[in-house]
This record gives C-alpha cells, sequence and structure tokens, in this order.
C-alpha cells in the first residue's frame, strides 16, 4: 500500500478507529494525524506537539501512535497547565529545584511543556506500554529535551528516587480513564486505572518528608463524592477547568499541595 493512500479512506479518522483497532499500536503518516484533527475538531493542526505543528513536527522525525495521537496532552492544553503548575510551585518556600515525574508519560508532552515553564527542574516519566515508550524515547532524543523516560510502571520506577528534603516533588497525574467517566456524574477519580487515590496516597507514604504538588487531569464535570475525598488528602486544593474544547469536552487539572499552603 503506498504510504500516501488512505488505510480507511471510508472511515472517519475519530478516537473509535485510532484506539479501537490496528491504528492503535500504529505509527501514523502525517496525513493521518492531520485528518484526525480535522475529522475530530475541524483542525488539521489539533495534534500540536512539543511546540510543533504536526507538519513540523513530523518533519523533524517525530512520531506518534494511533493510541497517542489521541491521548496526548497537545500543545494548547500542556502550556495552560505549566503556567497553572509553575504559579502554585512558585510559592513553595525554601526549596531549591524541583523533581517533575509524570506516572504516565505518554507522549511526554505534559513534561515538556511543564519543565518550559519550571526553569532549572528535571524532569522524569514511566511508561509501561513497550511500543508508546520506544516511539516517545526516540522523540525526546530527536529533540534533545532534558526529559529522562522509564519504561517501567509508576511504583517501581518511584521506589528508587532520591529526592533532596529542600526539592520539591511534582507529579502530574493522568492515568487512563477507562470506565471512570459517567455522562450523569462526570469523572469518578476512584475508578481511574490505577485510581487517583491510590497514586496520590503512594507518592504521600513514599515522599513523606517533600513538600509535594500534584496537578491531576480531571475532567470539566468530576463526581462530587470523589472530588471530596481526594482534596481531603491535601493541605490545599483548587480546580481549574480550560474551555479549549466543546462542551462537555473539556479537561482539567486539581492542582493539591502537601507540606505548605500557597
Amino acid at each position: 500500500m503506498n504510504s500516501h493512500e488512505p488505510r480507511h479512506r471510508n472511515r472517519k479518522y475519530d478516537r473509535e478507529l485510532l484506539l479501537g483497532g490496528a491504528l492503535r499500536s500504529t505509527v501514523l503518516d502525517l496525513w493521518e494525524v492531520e485528518r484526525y484533527g480535522a475529522d475530530s475538531y475541524g483542525d488539521a493542526d489539533y495534534v500540536s506537539v512539543y511546540g510543533m505543528r504536526p507538519a513540523t513536527w513530523y518533519a523533524k522525525g517525530i512520531r506518534l501512535l494511533g493510541r497517542t495521537a489521541v491521548e496526548c496532552t497537545r500543545d494548547v492544553l500542556g502550556q495552560a497547565i505549566g503556567q497553572d503548575v509553575a504559579a502554585v510551585a512558585g510559592t513553595a518556600p525554601c526549596l531549591t529545584t524541583a523533581l517533575v515525574v509524570d506516572p504516565f508519560a505518554g507522549s511526554g508532552n505534559t513534561l515538556y511543556w511543564l519543565l518550559r515553564h519550571l526553569p532549572g527542574a528535571h524532569g522524569l516519566g514511566f511508561e509501561l506500554d513497550a511500543g508508546v515508550f520506544g516511539v516517545t524515547q526516540q522523540n525526546l532524543a530527536e529533540l534533545a529535551l532534558p526529559i529522562d523516560i522509564l519504561n517501567t510502571d509508576y511504583r517501581s520506577g518511584l521506589t528508587g528516587v532520591s529526592v533532596a528534603e529542600d526539592q520539591l516533588l511534582i507529579a502530574f497525574i493522568a492515568p487512563p480513564w477507562g470506565n471512570a467517566l459517567s455522562p450523569t456524574t462526570g469523572l469518578d477519580l476512584r475508578r481511574t486505572t490505577p485510581p487517583i487515590t491510590e497514586i496520590v496516597d503512594f507518592l504521600l507514604r513514599t515522599f513523606d518528608k517533600n513538600r509535594l504538588l500534584c496537578a491531576i487531569q480531571v475532567h470539566e464535570t468530576v463526581d462530587p463524592g470523589s472530588l471530596a475525598e481526594l482534596n481531603s488528602r491535601f493541605d490545599w486544593s483548587a480546580e481549574q477547568v480550560y474551555g479549549l474544547n466543546a462542551a462537555g469536552e473539556n479537561h482539567g487539572i486539581l492542582l493539591g499541595t502537601k507540606g505548605w499552603v500557597p
């Protein structure tokens, strides 16, 4: 098959197509990335990552799998998250540097934007899927980005991480939602895979001597009970939703601190 010939010429390039079949683990051609953006969001440049629109990053040798094109944090959202995280991180007292971790790194684009807004910070990501890991590792090398990514689960990876007491630990937490998103009650933070409460508890236990800032990806509608349960774990928390998509399709972050109040 010619690389420019549509693999699914009569199908809409949407979330279902890219996540439900062979394209899930297939490296997409440029036209497929652009068509996904155009078909799903009316914008061929929708999947802009690492500060570049698709045509630019593709020309530089950057590649994405079907699932990564759907699940990645695109630039406009990553930049908004980076700005809000940096604003809260700047209020942490008596700290020298920051370690930014992403337990479910995917494309690494969220780490890219967090580091852009946190000069001097170091980025560390974990990606258990071998296919996603391989492509992301190659992308980060092509761009010479100061991000380390490991092909392991977050528990194994973080258990061996040492964080100085005067270093701020920042965690961007965005596990797969699976069946956690209900059309009536919203995102249940206790039903993600794994549960977000479980991830936060692990961080609090493992890094109990450090000041911690969690940036948790949420939907514009969150199950109230799960939100209250998660907020109780922090000294301070605030939610921010970004109106970047159509109503009902917007993401946001829940920011929570332990060890200080901004």
